[in-house]
């Protein structure tokens, strides 16, 4: 079963109103975008907090958007469940890593500001793993992607970075 089976049909099982936000099955568009960047084991729990990510600010791969308070609902769920997710690999470095992600882009969005790609990829490469609490302070408090990308790029590489920001920005651009 693919990860994107997983992230279906445990949604559809925890709640009618997420079966019924459900794509049909041709319609979804199960492209990875950032946990490309990193090790496995995080792809399914990375996708997961990533939809929810979409319900709230761009375009879900997996869900609809019908209505704004249910996206809100579902997207939270998804967040919650991919913390679930990553807390079951027993690495509480990965879950405060993605905790602060989540804190990092919510205030990015709150505020109109850029970064949250950058902020995604460097989570997603170097999850659970020290060194990103200073660039995500750069972005955070001084609007400097630039340490967040740098990251990213010596950890996955310069073209794994670029497609998935590429993909980032056609889903939330």
């Amino acid at each position: 079963m693919s990860l994107w089976d997983v992230i279906a049909e445990d949604a559809a099982r925890e709640s009618p109103l997420w079966a019924a936000a459900l794509r049909p099955t041709p319609e979804r568009e199960p492209e990875p975008v950032f946990s490309l960047l990193g090790e496995e084991r995080h792809a399914l729990g990375i996708e997961t907090i990533y939809e929810g990510y979409l319900l709230h600010y761009g375009r879900p791969r997996l869900f609809t958007r019908h209505a704004a308070d249910e996206a809100l609902l579902l997207g939270d769920y998804l967040y919650a469940h991919g913390l679930v997710r990553i807390a079951s690999l027993h690495d509480a470095a990965a879950v405060s890593d993605l905790a602060a992600l989540i804190s990092v882009c919510a205030q990015l969005r709150a505020e109109g500001a850029a970064g949250d790609g950058a902020a995604w990829a460097a989570t997603s490469a170097l999850l659970g793993r020290d060194g990103l609490a200073s660039a995500r302070d750069a972005l955070r408090i001084g609007r400097n992607a630039l340490p967040l990308l740098d990251l990213a790029r010596s950890a996955a590489g310069e073209d794994c970075l670029r497609r998935a920001l590429a993909a980032h920005d056609r889903r939330v651009g």
